[in-house]
């Protein structure tokens, strides 16, 4: 199915359910939730999904995972999608939190090949065989690491979004702590404690995740280098490496290497 919402065949007698959409420059989806689970892959184009939890970006040919019933907004950059509605009884395996994964060239024929299946495919026959072989190479997808986990706390809350709105390399915990008057031990303490990462983890992924999209675009290192701070495209770059182990360049050009979906956490 193409360009057919889910909420009009949502009932219908299958466990996996592929549409795919093609979306405007900037295109919003609105905060919504799905009964079923959603892998959303993204064939062209870059992709921001928010949640209360945090912020993921899925650069092309890369797909997030979405539990059931998590309210989420989407951004489209440029996307033509496919999406796989899974009825929860059929992955079991499935996260309880929403995933950035890599989607293997296999994986992504059979996506692009999915998404022209009717609504009641034949589940005995091919189609139904290419439904069970793509549900299955999802559960062994890697997570990466594309998530922005955000902060319980009101006051750290807000100065987390906001330096998500425009992100500097060079942003200190000292600052942090001092705004929040708080140690910079407390700090670092509460910090990792309600996101996972140390702070200056979190700022380099939101630094990544902030100049996937700009990339994406065709914009140069030199200059999203520049925008984030980054003294050169080289200190960039480096930072690029250490979080995504690849170069901005690499990484934009390939895909992904399978693994669990289920197994791995971010």
């Amino acid at each position: 199915m193409r360009n057919t919402p889910i909420d009009l065949v949502d009932d219908a007698p299958r466990d996996v359910l592929p549409i795919g959409t093609d979306y405007a420059m900037g295109e919003v989806l609105v905060p919504h939730r799905h009964r079923r689970a959603q892998l959303l892959y993204g064939a062209t184009g870059v992709m921001h999904v928010e949640t209360d939890d945090g912020s993921w970006v899925v650069p092309t040919h890369r797909a997030v995972w979405i539990p059931p019933e998590t309210v989420h907004q989407v951004t489209m950059y440029g996307v033509s999608t496919c999406s796989l509605y899974i009825e929860p009884v059929a992955a079991p395996w499935g996260p309880a939190t929403c995933e950035v994964v890599t989607v293997s060239p296999l994986a992504r024929q059979l996506l692009l090949e999915a998404a022209d299946l009717p609504v009641e495919y034949d589940e005995h026959g091919r189609d139904g065989a290419l439904v069970r072989l793509l549900l299955f190479e999802v559960s062994r997808m890697t997570p990466l690491p594309l998530h922005v986990p955000l902060p319980s706390d009101r006051a750290l809350l807000a100065m987390c979004r906001t330096f998500l709105d425009a992100p500097d390399a060079h942003a200190s915990p000292v600052v942090w702590a001092a705004a929040l008057h708080v140690s910079l031990r407390t700090f670092n303490r509460r910090f990792g404690a309600q996101t996972g990462l140390t702070f200056d983890r979190w700022r380099q992924r939101a630094c990544v995740l902030a100049a996937l999209p700009r990339l994406s675009a065709g914009e140069s290192v030199t200059r999203v280098a520049g925008a984030l701070g980054y003294e050169s495209p080289a200190a960039f770059s480096t930072m690029f490496r250490r979080v995504l182990d690849a170069s901005p360049q690499e990484y934009l050009g390939t895909g992904a290497r399978p693994s669990r979906l289920g197994a791995v956490t971010s």
